[in-house]
């Protein structure tokens, strides 16, 4: 059977949008599939669009293994372009609703002559609490956070912070230059280390200016990825948590740059374009 798609990307971070709601499917199968370079569409996973009794619309993300996500700050930018320029909800003053994994989330689209061209994202308050996160800090004398801890991993001396925010993340800020920190071998093991019971996003970070940090993302299920909205969010946390930075900061990743703030209430918001490439058809 044929299913519909169409291929988009925000800063590089690129994801398959699926219109679900009247498919039954082995979404995880199906997205390890199609996300295979050459032999699939290639992508950093699959967003689903699916019905939802608590906001507008649902969202659902898999990753390139097969594994779903809760929460991904690039691909719902990406979805709601997939779904607003295809008219498949409408704006409620300006904005949009989705029900994610992570909680719900709220995009208000920059439209142009119909078509979203870009989006600012409400990604809700960091948790610092190690039980939330969650990560397994017996090893570390079972602290409540993890802030700035120095930890060896894979033979690897890294200084983290540990949030969550909506999905886990571990932040390694570093004087070093990121351009030159092994992250595709140390990756896999920050991944999939016995203190993160559900694997985690890792994070390597150099702090430029109050305004500006420079990220490198391992993105849980899918390696290191050019671009990462919950990524950068949470790396942009990590040094506001630690005094680097101020209340706006630019993260320049791989693909570009991404834009956080937050408000009074300590809630983060993301900035960032969203860009349709292609649309296909996926014969099964």
């Amino acid at each position: 059977m044929a299913i519909e798609f169409a291929k988009l990307h925000g800063c590089g971070n690129d994801y398959i949008a699926v219109d679900g709601r009247s498919l039954d499917r082995d979404w995880n199968a199906l997205t390890a599939e199609m996300s295979k370079p050459a032999f699939g569409v290639g992508s950093d996973g699959i967003v689903l669009l699916q019905n939802s009794d608590v906001a507008q619309v649902r969202m659902r993300v898999f990753n390139p293994d097969g594994s779903e996500a809760e929460m991904s700050g690039n691909g719902i930018r990406l979805f709601a372009k997939f779904v607003l320029d295809r008219q498949l909800a409408e704006l409620a003053n300006g904005e949009l609703t989705v029900e994610t994994m992570g909680g719900v989330r709220t995009v208000w689209p920059e439209m142009t002559d119909g078509r979203m061209q870009s989006a600012r994202v409400a990604m809700g308050p960091a948790t610092f609490a190690a039980s939330d996160v969650p990560v397994d800090t017996a090893a570390l004398g079972g602290i409540a956070e993890v802030v700035a801890e120095e930890v060896e991993i894979s033979g690897v001396s890294l200084k983290i912070t540990c949030l969550g925010i909506g999905n886990p993340h571990a932040v390694a800020i570093m004087d070093d230059p990121v351009e030159d920190f092994p992250l595709v071998e140390v990756g896999p093991h920050v991944e999939n280390h016995p203190m993160f019971p559900q694997r985690i996003n890792f994070e390597i970070v150099n702090v430029h200016a109050r305004d500006r940090i420079r990220a490198r993302i391992f993105e849980r299920g899918a390696g290191e990825t050019m671009s990462s909205g919950t990524g950068s969010t949470a790396s942009a946390f990590a040094c506001r948590r630690l005094g680097l930075v101020d209340d706006a900061v630019d993260v320049v990743v791989d693909g570009g740059v991404l834009r956080i703030s937050w408000d009074e209430n300590d809630e983060a918001f993301l900035e960032g374009p969203a860009v349709e490439v292609f649309t296909g058809v996926w014969n099964e």
